[in-house]
């Protein structure tokens, strides 16, 4: 029984658009260099190899930081157009004034505005062909859900708005009514090989624990077809490659079977480059706060009258409370009935803060935090004590959390909105773990071009 329908996996799909955008470029260039008097990006020269190299990590580079290869983006034309013009812009600006190992400046500047408008017109083309053919129905993964019915619906719900996948149908033990459009089989009849035969499955997705509902016979399907080489999952498994979070059936009280702490907590190599790299960058980032306190100080004094700064308790690394710096962005009083959590529009937040906000500068005296010791760059939102003793109280496993330092950005800062509710935190505490879990060199490389993502769209709260 042969399973191999074409389908592209969500891994698969960026690195067709990365790959593919070098090629088109490349050739693009060629192409333009070949048939038109354009001598600027040469391939005839000793040093091409060396100039298309850079051109590739400058253009992956701000692609990343202006989601270029963000699927949702991908999926879109008129974001893609938007992040390809602004993704060609800095690559050009960039490459173009990067000396000895880009090209010399021509004479004729009309030249640069070549470079740029062929790599601009080059991405597009294969942006436009992979919107046609690659994101298409017949490329998407198809997938077969054995679970309980409430298993059903909490994926669904997971892989919702998910470019690379499609719910052909579900095996459970009652139908929903609210999937009327997937086809529907009662465990107790289902016929593994014909399902996949008949909807094309690529994946089948394996949602319970229960001994009960996973029969003998269902059991015995899914080892025949694991032989002839289906791929078949667990719904953790499939819940933290897709989604990047813990998946919550993993916090048991035997979670420690399931979840353990990244290696990276041991490497002292790691820890000694990250502790470098905060007083590095710290130092630059109280730089910037004290060149920005006069502007901040004016707007300040019109728009959002009171104290400049505010100094306020959180809890860090292993329970243990320090005391955070930010610019205020609240009016004075806006606690003075106990502190509670941010709201959307939230009316206590000045016109001045709201700036500060969106733009992330009200984080910027949080670097003081940092060369202190007290954070790091990368780790965990740090909560004030309150909350902290509350949700500790009503989610399980929420002082794990604490185990590293808190950061100035997250994982779930990058990939989940600010949190203003229980559940906000219940799913954010899913990403922290994920965070402690993994965590990396190259993990925390991609949360700081998500980080300058979020800042120069102005996605803050």
């Amino acid at each position: 029984m042969p399973y191999n329908k074409s389908h592209f996996d969500i891994s698969e799909r960026r690195i067709y658009l990365r790959t593919l955008d070098v090629v088109f470029s490349v050739l693009g260039l060629y192409l333009f260099n070949r048939f038109f008097k354009f001598d600027y990006f040469d391939f005839s020269s000793p040093n091409i190899k060396l100039w298309i190299l850079i051109l590739v990590i400058y253009l992956w580079l701000f692609g990343e930081i202006f989601e270029l290869y963000n699927l949702k983006v991908s999926n879109n034309r008129y974001l893609t157009v938007r992040s390809i013009g602004i993704t060609i812009f800095f690559t050009t600006l960039f490459y173009v004034f990067t000396p000895v190992v880009s090209p010399v400046l021509p004479e004729n500047r009309l030249q640069l505005v070549y470079f740029s408008l062929t790599l601009f017109f080059s991405v597009l083309i294969n942006r436009l062909l992979y919107i046609q053919l690659i994101f298409s129905p017949r490329f998407l993964k198809n997938i077969l859900l054995i679970a309980e019915t409430g298993q059903v619906e909490e994926l669904l719900e997971v892989i919702k708005n998910k470019g690379a996948n499609c719910i052909v149908g579900y095996v459970s033990e009652a139908p929903l009514e609210s999937l009327e459009t997937l086809f529907f089989t009662a465990v107790s009849e289902a016929d593994l090989e014909q399902i996949v035969k008949n909807e094309g499955v690529n994946e089948i997705i394996l949602c319970s624990d229960n001994p009960k509902f996973i029969s003998p016979a269902i059991s015995k399907q899914l080892i025949a077809m694991f032989e002839k080489g289906m791929v078949i999952r667990s719904i953790d498994n499939f819940i933290e490659e897709e989604t990047h979070r813990i998946s919550e059936t993993k916090l048991t009280a035997d979670f420690y079977n399931h979840f353990t702490f990244s290696k990276s907590h041991q490497n002292n190599l790691y820890s000694a480059f990250r502790r470098v790299a905060d007083v590095f960058f710290s130092l630059i980032g109280i730089l910037v706060f004290l060149l920005l306190i006069p502007f901040v100080f004016i707007g300040n004094l019109f728009l959002n009258k009171g104290s400049l700064l505010y100094i306020q308790d959180r809890v860090g690394k292993k329970g243990k409370e320090f005391r955070i710096i930010k610019f205020r962005t609240m009016v004075s009083n806006a606690e003075e009935n106990g502190a509670e959590w941010a709201k959307m529009n939230d009316s206590r937040v000045t016109p001045f803060g709201r700036i500060l906000r969106k733009t992330r500068l009200d984080e910027v005296p949080q670097f003081i935090n940092v060369l202190k010791g007290d954070m790091s760059l990368i780790g965990p939102r740090p909560e004030r004590p309150e909350f902290v003793e509350l949700l500790e109280k009503e989610l399980a496993f929420y002082a794990i959390r604490h185990v590293i330092k808190p950061g100035l950005t997250g994982w779930a800062q990058v990939k989940y909105p600010y949190a203003r509710s229980m559940d906000d935190q219940h799913k954010k505490l899913m990403y922290d773990l994920y965070y402690i879990k993994e965590r990396n060199l190259v993990l925390d490389l991609e949360i700081v071009i998500k980080t300058i993502s979020t800042v120069l769209f102005f996605r803050g709260t």
